[in-house]
């Protein structure tokens, strides 16, 4: 069991990406809308949460306006929902960058757990017990385990029957399961890779949370959107988090809320636009992987959205002789392909682990970008392949085991 620590000195953060072209039709809703001027309600108006209904009746989670909340960015709906649960906080290690920091400007303790081997996203059901007991030992009070679906930092979706087992393990301790399934949509290959959502197999415990900047909506948009359950205590909670939503009087922009409603109904166009985003970041993360593995790096497969991360520890005493011996130093020589030092995602301080971003090949305009989603073969377009070698040879003089 790990809690969170402040890095004492950050090291300077990669540029932000700026993720694929808007869509022209949601860009003719935004402007239709720009001219509102009435505020969006605290949680959302109810149109919007009709559409967040329907778009989950169409994943087999039927729910109701009354069930659902919004608000500007998963981080934000986080945050107030932590704060209405109470109590400490179970993470997988690694996990996504946005899951701690709410806990932390809440006061709360965080535990972080080892992920198995086969697959981020979920913490190893024994070790999740064992966390909770010792937290309970020492007089803490954990009540909220947080997992994904579709795992970021590592690309990767846990196996519906370990989801199963890891959540029955934290209901039956009597936590909230809260499930970021942010990436489910952007599956590479949806044919071969199993996404079940845990609200589907412990409909009483499990809140559902989804940020639409990863697949319905451009990443300037903020909007995100939660699930309860159908129960007295999951009405209390979802009530709770409504006042902290409130309270914080930051509510989902009035035309970006115009914009999401017609995003989540799906209409064709939002439909293709997911599909090829799913292909092009599939394409470009196997591509990644097949380098990273091929320099002796140890990296599990992705299988969805636009991140994966390599183990370097195989290759220590080479990289030593470079000057790096942590996840800081590797992030740095990785920064042009939008790395992230595992210590970001609550990783050990001292492993050589680094995550690695699809969004570093899509190109540094709009039309480059768009041009990845409409190639019949990504990997031929010259940005692209220039810096997949640009990357290979990178890698090549980091593992090089001849004089630096």
């Amino acid at each position: 069991m790990q809690r969170t620590a402040l890095d004492p000195d950050p090291a300077p953060e990669p540029d932000p990406p700026a993720g694929l072209p808007v869509l022209p039709e949601l860009a003719a809703h935004l402007t239709a809308a720009a001219d509102r001027t009435e505020p969006e309600p605290p949680g959302g108006s109810r149109p919007l949460r009709a559409a967040a209904c329907d778009y989950w009746g169409r994943r087999g989670l039927a729910t109701v306006p009354e069930r659902v909340l919004a608000a500007p960015g998963a981080p934000a709906l986080l945050l107030a929902l932590l704060a209405a649960a109470g109590g400490d906080v179970l993470l997988p290690r690694p996990c996504a960058e946005w899951y701690a920091p709410g806990a932390g400007l809440l006061g709360r303790q965080v535990h972080r757990i080892p992920v198995p081997a086969e697959s981020g996203g979920v913490p190893d059901a024994f070790a999740l017990l064992e966390a909770v007991r010792r937290a309970r030992a020492a007089g803490e009070e954990p009540r909220v385990l947080l997992v994904s679906v579709a795992d970021d930092p590592s690309g990767t979706c846990p196996p519906p029957e370990l989801v199963h087992e890891v959540c029955e393990a934290a209901a039956a301790e009597g936590l909230w399961i809260v499930s970021d399934e942010t990436g489910r949509d952007l599956l590479h290959d949806p044919h071969d890779t199993v996404v079940l959502s845990p609200a589907e197999m412990l409909p009483d415990d499990v809140v559902v949370l989804t940020d639409l900047r990863a697949t319905l909506a451009p990443a300037s948009w903020p909007a995100a959107l939660a699930r309860f359950p159908d129960t007295g205590r999951a009405a209390r909670l979802r009530a709770a988090t409504l006042d902290r939503l409130a309270a914080l009087r930051t509510p989902v922009a009035g035309p970006v809320a115009s914009a999401v409603t017609r995003a989540l109904a799906e209409p064709e166009a939002v439909r293709a636009r997911t599909a090829a985003a799913a292909r092009t970041h599939g394409t470009l993360a196997g591509a990644l992987h097949h380098a990273l593995t091929a320099c002796g790096a140890v990296c599990r497969p992705p299988h969805a959205g636009s991140h994966l991360y390599a183990d370097f520890d195989p290759l220590r005493p080479v990289l030593a002789g470079k000057g790096i011996t942590g996840p800081a130093e590797l992030e740095g020589a990785l920064a042009p392909w939008a790395a992230r030092g595992g210590h970001r995602f609550g990783d050990d301080h001292r492993a050589l682990r680094v995550r690695l971003s699809t969004d570093a090949l899509l190109g540094p305009d709009a039309g480059r970008r768009q041009q990845l989603l409409d190639a019949t073969d990504p990997l031929r377009l010259p940005h692209v392949a220039e810096a997949l070698s640009a990357l290979s040879a990178t890698l090549a003089s980091l593992t090089d085991t001849g004089p630096s």
